[in-house]
């Protein structure tokens, strides 16, 4: 039996994201506005330097540190607001280069009934920096991967937790990449449910330069790498 989530938390590291995340924060926003439960957004700053920070709009908290570090800036938004949860707060993070659809929270809502966590996936609508190859090569592969019971993605711009499965286990470790995989993986270990969720697509870029050194970017750009 799962309790419905009383709150929402939705935690975006970012660093030097001036450029893209308005429009992920504006997105969240919009979907916030969709449920009837409180919806808290986190921004973690890690190590900006540029003019992130002046783009957070009001009501949105922010979190700053110096990590350069994925894990830890996502751990840091959780845990900037873990006084105030309940153990049945449902915890979600995206990326600052993401946008989520309108029904993305309530969709979270409707998977916190029957698991503990929900994994989403990703797309992306826009590939001004990549070849009609490279695109051809992501769609096949990815989606010969969600077709595999054992090989599915897991993406930190879309993935829910609920708040005492998260606590139990840790939270998410330091890592610089596969922060989101690790947390899965050790929430699947300790037996807890997971929802594989297609409809908690999230839009993601094409860009080339990667935050996370083995990230998403890094894997676009293997793709281009002749086998």
């Amino acid at each position: 039996m799962f309790t419905p989530p009383t709150q929402l938390v939705a935690v975006v590291p970012a660093h030097n994201e001036a450029e893209l995340l308005p429009r992920c924060l504006d997105a969240l926003s919009r979907a916030a506005a969709s449920v009837l439960v409180p919806v808290t957004i986190v921004v973690v700053l890690d190590a900006c330097d540029d003019d992130t920070a002046s783009v957070v709009p009001q009501g949105i908290e922010v979190v700053e540190i110096v990590a350069r570090n994925v894990g830890a800036a996502r751990a840091a938004g959780f845990a900037s607001v873990a006084a105030e949860l309940g153990s049945d707060a449902w915890l979600t993070t995206t990326d600052a280069d993401s946008t989520v659809e309108s029904g993305w929270f309530h969709n979270h809502l409707a998977h916190a009934a029957h698991a503990d966590a929900a994994a989403g996936t990703v797309r992306v609508d826009a590939w001004p920096n990549h070849s009609t190859a490279v695109q051809r090569l992501f769609h096949e592969q990815y989606a010969a991967a969600q077709g595999n019971s054992t090989q599915k993605h897991v993406h930190g711009a879309s993935l829910g937790i609920r708040a005492d499965a998260y606590w139990s286990v840790g939270g998410f470790r330091p890592l610089a990449v596969g922060e989101d995989q690790d947390l899965v993986d050790r929430l699947i270990a300790a037996g807890r449910p997971v929802a594989w969720a297609d409809d908690l697509c999230v839009a993601t870029s094409d860009r080339t330069d990667a935050r996370a050194g083995e990230g998403f970017a890094h894997h676009l750009r293997s793709l281009a790498v002749p086998s």
